[in-house]
């Protein structure tokens, strides 16, 4: 894909980038292209081709794709001549039953809620949009559809199905249920959709960018990057004039609040890790097991890259993720001035993987669903799997809180002094 980086020139799409607050005007763009950062390389448009109806289109298909995925098994488990189906709501149930009802929550919202609301506000914004009117209210559902992004995990929760079947096709028979291709196609669809929507094209319909040489003559280094819209704006503490989302020149108590909740995810590690996440009963006999020896346990069995996933999504990503938080804040206290360009790209790192962790959470409100026949075979989900999904939750909503032109800031202080 081609791409373009430009600086300021008359008569042009203004933008800030996202990530060090860099000014650019955007060039005019064919489809397929995309402009980066001429300083940190981060993307500061997609442009795409029939962007809008492709993304309308794929989000019908993912509509029936999730209804077919939710109303029918996923896998069925066997097991003695008893059989137990498992599917999305059952997961979520199972965990409701058995005592857990924050894990039923964060999993019926994952992968059922968040992923109807996601594909429903795609809907609202783009079928009006394709008719030549916008309905009443698109700025903040394109707003609610943004914060939906990292919350819709189909993808993650199909992984996690994955290590589930792994791990019972070692004991018993499991079947591969109808609705299965429904989720594979619907983790396609809705990631497709995704990649299709170019935002900016969408905002620029609401209410045009902002163009160098503005009649206003504010200076370019005044304008406030929209963190909702991206629009540039003069007042800040005020609703941006496009999406409504107020304006701050940076975002609020980022460095404190990214601090603290780093600090609170390391100490739920810390149980999320010595308790046991689930016992897994069988004729009988069981012991719990903690992320760790389910690990050890994977690898017994001969499943090493079922256990490398594990170990990697369960353990690596998050003590990783919160060394990485860790180092970006004391970079920003130093006012470091080296590899901000490799920061940056760190930061984008870390906003991406955080939702990968969540596997382990899935693959137990699955085996907690499918495996529930009585003294035959038992899955428990147990205290130390609370722990663990808010680590996971709690580092998502760090990294989001982290702004990464905090270390451009820092550094150009520095310089000055």
């Amino acid at each position: 894909m081609p791409t373009h980086t430009h600086s300021v020139a008359a008569g042009r799409p203004l933008v800030a980038c996202p990530d060090c607050d860099l000014l650019h005007a955007l060039p005019d763009m064919r489809g397929g292209e995309k402009a980066v950062c001429a300083r940190c390389g981060s993307e500061l448009r997609a442009n795409q081709v029939h962007g809008i109806q492709r993304a309308a289109a794929l989000s019908v298909a993912a509509l029936i794709l999730l209804a077919v995925a939710t109303l029918f098994p996923l896998l069925v488990f066997e097991l003695e001549g008893r059989e137990q189906p498992g599917g999305i709501l059952s997961a979520a149930e199972a965990l409701w039953n058995v005592g857990y009802p924050i894990l039923a929550a964060l999993v019926f919202f994952t992968v059922l809620a968040a992923p109807l609301m996601k594909i429903l506000a795609t809907l609202y914004v783009t079928v009006p949009l394709l008719l030549g009117h916008p309905a009443p209210g698109t700025a903040s559902v394109f707003r609610l559809l943004d914060h939906l992004k990292p919350w819709a995990m189909v993808e993650v929760f199909l992984l996690g199905l994955i290590v589930a079947y792994v791990k019972l096709s070692d004991i018993a028979t499991v079947e591969i249920g109808p609705s299965l291709v429904a989720l594979v196609g619907l983790m396609v669809t809705m990631t497709w959709a995704e990649a299709s929507l170019d935002s900016y094209d969408v905002w620029d319909r609401l209410s045009p960018q902002r163009r160098s040489g503005d009649p206003t003559g504010v200076a370019p280094e005044r304008l406030v990057r929209c963190h909702a819209c991206a629009q540039l704006s003069t007042e800040e503490h005020l609703p941006c004039p496009r999406c409504g989302a107020a304006l701050h020149h940076r975002k609020p108590h980022s460095f404190h609040r990214t601090a603290a909740l780093a600090v609170s995810a390391a100490i739920l590690y810390i149980p999320a890790n010595m308790l046991p996440i689930m016992t897994v009963v069988y004729f009988g006999s069981g012991e719990p097991d903690t992320i760790l020896s389910g690990v050890e346990t994977l690898i017994a069995s001969g499943m090493l890259p079922i256990a490398l996933l594990v170990f990697v999504a369960s353990i690596a990503v998050p003590v990783l993720k919160l060394m990485g938080l860790g180092y970006l804040l004391l970079s920003v206290r130093r006012g470091s001035a080296t590899r901000l360009r490799d920061r940056t790209r760190l930061y984008r790192l870390i906003e991406g993987v955080g939702r990968w962790s969540m596997v382990d959470i899935f693959m137990i409100s699955l085996l907690t669903a499918l495996v529930q026949l009585g003294a035959i075979a038992t899955v428990q989900a147990e205290p130390g799997a609370v722990a663990f999904a808010m680590v996971v939750i709690v580092t998502m909503r760090a990294s989001h809180a982290f702004d990464p032109r905090l270390m451009w800031d820092a550094a150009a202080t520095r310089q000055e002094t």
